[in-house]
């Protein structure tokens, strides 16, 4: 795993090394084993490398061809590349080295851009063809490696972060306040805009082809839509292939020449990756688990524990008592960006005192995107039932739901009923955001003294087509593949195993599984209240029965307690100090209603206020200094 970076000039002005060394200094963390930078005339890319694959000097980045036409800065794993460099041996190709990175260069040479076609994992990457002058930028189809550019008349500029684009002086910090009713509404900017003007992110499934002055975003995969219900659909018509190409998935995840270890949550997606690597590895596989102190409702190392006992695995389980303020700082550095996920705190602690002990660290991501693992896609069925329950009926309950105090734990019930109930009122794009997103539209026009011009609610609803005759369940999968997966999840996964130089694979996104899930009818998937019905089925045998049904249990942290207890004094402090409020953004009246009434009890406004302050110490880290700096 790296990062990269580079510089194309569109103007002949040669590319030099100084400046391309400074953005590459930024990215460090994500390659700590070797740096790298390659000079071409108007072109210049440059690396940072965690050495995986071949840990010899010959697989430094950037790599060239042996004919030095060829240049490319990558990070990444083809995991596939065992199979590829075997087909391109038989056409004659001599390698070098033992890097999946050359294989790549080599299916340049013979496909061209049709290269990515043959690629089987994680990458993003940067391709400079010198003598026919032409730049490519790629991103992997599911979007789990970054990509960010800026282009002015003068320059096209990229990297892994947005950090490394802010080292060049050509590249503007200025705020993209257009952008932040959907920053509050998501706790994310989606893509491909961002909160800095003029930076955009390359989209999943894309490349960037500038050639002869020209520049062209091509789409070269797009996620198969999901199959809607299918009453005379069986398990047992999916279930042996589900199976063997899972366990495929995880098996060409193996492929690594440091050691290798899962995260564990107990839960029954990282468990049934770890229970298919014991399949295929020699010695217990290394497992991590991470608990907090004193919270029990958010502690799952428990169920870990079961899990370890039960494959035999070499379980290392870390129970800690987070420092929020130090740490929101920190994560608001590594994203580049407001983030609202507070559940980037124990991803980012679980990487790094995993990263003590393995480079290389499976994980469970995107089984609920792909499976209809989350309570809500539930919910929208029930919602529908609901709204069917005589008027009257349904104001008695909004109105008694309302007068409830709110919990901080894991589970609050009164939150929870309180976001079914309002939600279920609306039409069913506008219920299922209302129980997703973080503010309203009315607390954003409140926060920001007035109704941004296309309210949050609407963007979301432009991702249906309002003529799909699928079920809600399928529509529902396609969206969170295409947005809330890819803008958030695999960014803050992306974010905190880099920052750790940890390396992250993600099983359940092999695009060969995601368009095997996408054909399994939704009703193998969600049946009844049983969330992942089909996934669970081919866990059957692999796992104890308690690991596979138990309860969805995510991956968070108790920012709604730290809020009214420890740093309840912290967000007055920064969200009401003058040099918060001279910026002018949200009306400081709405910010302390919002935290008098967290304080009192009456609402767990614990994730809006983190994204309160993720936005301004963005501001204190990104904006306000000559230039950006680690905290």
């Amino acid at each position: 795993m790296c990062g990269l970076c580079g510089v194309l000039s569109l103007d002949d002005a040669p590319v030099t090394a100084d400046v391309l060394e400074a953005m590459n200094a930024a990215l460090v963390h994500r390659g700590p084993d070797q740096q790298g930078v390659a000079l071409d005339g108007i072109c210049g890319l440059a690396n940072c490398r965690l050495a995986v694959l071949d840990l010899s000097p010959d697989a430094a980045l950037p790599m060239s061809s042996p004919d030095g036409a060829i240049t490319l800065a990558y990070n990444g794993e083809i995991y596939n590349y065992p199979e590829l460099r075997q087909t391109l041996e038989a056409q004659g190709r001599v390698f070098r080295t033992h890097s999946d990175v050359e294989a790549v260069i080599a299916l340049y040479e013979r496909d061209g851009a049709g290269l990515v076609e043959h690629l089987r994992g994680m990458f993003a990457f940067a391709l400079w063809d010198a003598p026919r002058r032409m730049l490519i930028l790629a991103r992997d189809r599911l979007g789990k490696k970054p990509l960010y550019y800026y282009q002015d008349a003068h320059h096209l500029i990229f990297a892994s972060e947005i950090k490394a684009l802010l080292r060049h002086p050509a590249v503007p910090r200025q705020p993209a306040y257009d952008e932040i009713a959907r920053l509050l509404a998501y706790g994310y900017v989606p893509a491909p805009h961002t909160f800095f003007a003029g930076i955009r992110m390359l989209p999943p499934g894309h490349l960037l082809v500038w050639h002869d002055g020209a520049l062209d975003i091509q789409t070269y995969w797009t996620p198969p839509p999901f199959a809607g219900a299918d009453p005379a659909a069986r398990v047992e018509i999916y279930l042996d292939e589900l199976r063997a190409t899972l366990d495929e998935a995880v098996r060409l995840r193996l492929l690594s020449d440091v050691p290798l270890g899962a995260f564990l949550s107990g839960g029954l997606d990282s468990s049934l990756i770890v229970a298919l690597m014991a399949r295929h590895l020699h010695e217990p596989v290394k497992t991590f688990a991470i608990g907090f102190a004193g919270e029990e409702s958010f502690d799952e190392t428990a169920h870990a524990r079961r899990v370890a006992e039960h494959l035999g695995t070499e379980h290392h389980e870390f129970i800690v008592e987070p420092d929020a303020i130090a740490l929101l700082p920190r994560l608001v550095w590594h994203h580049d960006q407001p983030f609202a996920d507070s559940s980037a705190i124990p991803t980012y602690l679980v990487s790094k005192l995993t990263r003590e002990h393995v480079t290389v660290a499976l994980t469970g991501d995107g089984g609920d995107e792909l499976f209809a693992g989350y309570e809500r896609f539930y919910a929208a069925q029930l919602a529908a039932r609901y709204r069917r329950l005589p008027r009257a009926l349904r104001a008695g309950i909004e109105s008694a739901v309302d007068r409830l105090p709110e919990a901080t734990s894991y589970r609050g019930a009164a939150q929870r009923v309180r976001r079914f109930v309002q939600g279920a009122a609306m039409p069913p794009a506008a219920a299922y955001f209302s129980w997703v997103r973080l503010f309203s539209d009315d607390q954003i026009a409140a926060l920001l003294n007035g109704v941004p011009p296309e309210p949050a609610a609407d963007h979301f609803a432009a991702l249906f087509d309002p003529a799909d005759p699928r079920d809600w369940t399928a529509q529902l999968l396609d969206v969170n593949l295409r947005t809330y997966l890819p803008d958030d999840l695999l960014i803050k996964a992306d974010r905190a195993s880099m920052a750790a130089s940890l390396e992250a694979r993600s099983p359940f996104l092999d695009h060969k599984l995601v368009e095997l899930a996408a054909r399994i009818p939704s009703n193998l998937k969600l049946r009844g209240k049983t969330t992942k019905y089909i996934l669970k089925e081919a866990a059957a045998g692999l796992l104890p029965d308690d690991i596979i049904h138990r309860p969805k249990h995510g991956f968070g942290v108790p920012v709604g307690r730290w809020f009214r207890e420890g740093l309840k004094d912290y967000a007055y402090e920064v969200l009401l100090d003058p040099q918060t409020v001279g910026r002018g953004i949200l009306r400081p009246d709405a910010v302390r209603a919002l935290l008098d009434e967290h304080a009192s009890g009456q609402r767990n406004h614990g994730q809006r206020i983190w994204t309160l302050l993720t936005l301004e110490w963005w501001h204190r880290l990104f904006i306000d200094p000559a230039e950006p700096a680690a905290p």
